[in-house]
């Protein structure tokens, strides 16, 4: 059986040297590596070179802010909350405060953002000694030097699109929904016009109620909309929506 096996397969040196190739390969490499510059860098004396529009930590241009929430609500490890702080009147004011712990870097937030106020960074050296520590809030995000290339900007394709056979990418979608209104659940509480962030919002009379009182409805600048959707999730009537104006 052993005979028949053998005559079979007979044995074969080259076979034998398998090991050697590895073994080769290493010092060839050891061999370029002597002569030439090594493959590696002295980090952390020597830093490789990040683009600028790296997925480092997030960055915040302060000024520009509106505090409207959306990168709050896109955030998918929910790291992001608006809290008050200072702006340089003195003023109060809303801005983003993020747990670079919990961060993914993945940019949704600068993406989502209809007036460029978040962005990337090509930071990624955020280690700590404690979590509190890990805590950016609105002035420390403030990234010095931010360029347009660290702004993110959504593309995205229409179904209206489609179906009139134009797949275009949309890089401002931001400017093609708008709030529409429900006349008959709107109960004129004004409460749109208080919680839009750039006063994209106005209440209109428009007649008188039986009790003799005017009947006010909301009417849109779709001129400085972000469409950021508080008046429609602040609505206490369901009489606002979200509708695709193309």
């Amino acid at each position: 059986m052993v005979k028949e096996y053998l005559d079979k397969y007979p044995r074969n040196p080259a076979r034998s040297l398998w090991v050697m190739k590895p073994v080769w390969k290493v010092l060839k490499m050891f061999g370029k590596a002597i002569i030439h510059r090594p493959v590696t860098i002295l980090y952390p004396y020597e830093k490789m070179w990040m683009p600028e529009n790296y997925r480092g930590r997030p960055g915040l241009r302060f000024d520009k802010c509106v505090a409207c929430g959306m990168c709050v609500k896109m955030c998918p490890t929910a790291c992001i909350k608006l809290v008050e702080t200072e702006d340089a009147s003195g003023q109060k004011v809303n801005r983003p405060q993020v747990n670079i712990g919990r961060c993914a870097m993945c940019g949704y937030c600068a993406e989502y953002c209809p007036v460029d106020a978040m962005t990337v960074t090509p930071e990624f050296e955020l280690a700590e000694y404690t979590r509190e520590d890990l805590i950016y809030g609105p002035k420390r995000l403030v990234y010095e030097g931010i360029t347009e290339k660290m702004e993110i900007h959504l593309e995205q394709t229409l179904m209206s699109d489609i179906a009139n056979g134009n797949p275009e990418r949309r890089v401002s979608p931001f400017k093609l929904d708008r709030p529409v209104l429900e006349a008959s659940k709107c109960i004129s509480c004004k409460k749109c016009e208080k919680v839009c962030p750039v006063n994209a919002v106005k209440m209109v009379e428009h007649g008188v109620n039986e009790k003799g009182r005017p009947i006010l409805y909301p009417e849109f600048n779709n001129d400085t909309c972000i469409c950021c959707e508080n008046c429609v999730e602040d609505c206490p009537k369901d009489a606002l929506h979200i509708n695709e104006v193309l």
